[in-house]
């Protein structure tokens, strides 16, 4: 009896032992995966001056949309200050009137959820497909390179502009999110065959070769081994795409090609414009207002873009992570023993 109790015992210390172990190989997972994916971006990008303004800059504007989706800022309607009302003369009104007396800030925030989710639907449309066609083209080659690639010279053959006017006017989108598809209906050609001249090169590296080797499938070496490298391309691409989105649509709605449906930058413009804001000095803050909004979130964008390319790049990485050991190293060997000084 002693022998089995010993016996039970002991295969209860060695399940517990092994539960533990699991755990812990469980929990050093997640941290790798916290440091490698969250930390180590985070550092790299703060570290960069222009991503830390692009960030700022981001933020304001994500702002603007938490309070215009929450209801913490008043709707804009009319007569509800003084017309014409200067900026920055009264702060209940801190941008300033329109000719009805609409506050142009409460403008500016009820159109920036809609201007948002325009421009991530069209960076994401034109950038994912974008990737998906040049990395499949660039690393398969022989017939699936030809016929992708005679799909994207049709495309790219097609005048982008009045092809999205006639679908503006076709099917007069209310949705940001099919709006800013439209926009970009045809933004993906030029880039998918951008990234394809980058697959290209990619693809005859020893380490690809190598995985080719090991017997990878084509996706796990597209993912592993390709995306990484084009990471930071494509990143800046994204924030073209989305610039596009943004002026494209901006430009629409001042020619009154897209449907005046809620407010929106463009719409605003176009009503400064045609009640004199480009002519007479009472009005022209009612014109830069959308113009400054406009070219804030594109500058965001671009500053936040080129802190990617560190974001992405192996040595930058490589180099943090050495950083860290060796401080982790220099602390060990440096402290007392029992941490006193």
């Amino acid at each position: 009896m002693a022998t089995e109790t010993d016996s039970s015992s002991e295969e209860g210390v060695d399940w517990r032992s092994d539960a533990s172990a699991e755990e812990m190989t469980r929990r050093e997972r997640y941290g790798e995966f916290y440091r490698r994916m969250v930390r180590e971006p985070a550092i790299i990008a703060w570290s960069d001056l222009r991503t830390r303004v692009g960030i700022i800059i981001l933020s304001v504007y994500l702002l603007m949309a938490a309070l215009d989706v929450f209801g913490l800022w008043r709707n804009p309607s009319p007569n509800q200050a003084p017309r014409l009302l200067p900026p920055f003369q009264n702060w209940a009104f801190p941008l300033g009137t329109t000719q009805s007396g609409v506050d142009l800030f409460a403008l500016i925030v009820d159109s920036t959820p809609f201007i948002l989710l325009m421009v991530l639907a069209g960076g994401v449309w034109a950038t994912t497909l974008a990737v998906m066609v040049g990395t499949v083209s660039g690393y398969k080659g022989g017939s699936v390179d030809t016929a992708i690639t005679s799909v994207s010279d049709f495309f790219m053959a097609i005048p982008g502009l009045p092809l999205v006017i006639v679908l503006a006017i076709t099917f007069s989108p209310e949705n940001p999110i099919l709006l800013g598809v439209i926009l970009t209906i045809n933004y993906w050609a030029g880039l998918g065959r951008s990234i394809r001249s980058q697959v290209l090169s990619i693809r005859e590296e020893s380490y690809v070769e190598a995985s080719r080797t090991m017997g990878s499938s084509t996706f796990r070496i597209i993912v592993k081994d390709v995306l990484p490298n084009i990471m930071p391309y494509v990143m800046v691409n994204f924030v073209f795409a989305a610039r596009y989105t943004i002026f494209a649509s901006v430009g629409l709605y001042f020619i009154g090609v897209l449907p005046y449906t809620g407010q929106n930058w463009g719409v605003t413009l176009n009503n400064a414009y045609n009640q004199g804001g480009l002519f007479t000095m009472q009005a022209l803050h009612w014109l830069l207002v959308p113009i400054v909004a406009i070219v804030g979130l594109a500058l965001g964008l671009i500053l936040v873009s080129q802190g990617m390319d560190r974001i992405f790049n192996p040595r930058v990485r490589t180099r943090l992570s050495g950083e860290s050991e060796s401080i982790e190293g220099e602390d060990d060997t440096t402290a007392p023993p029992g941490g006193m000084v």
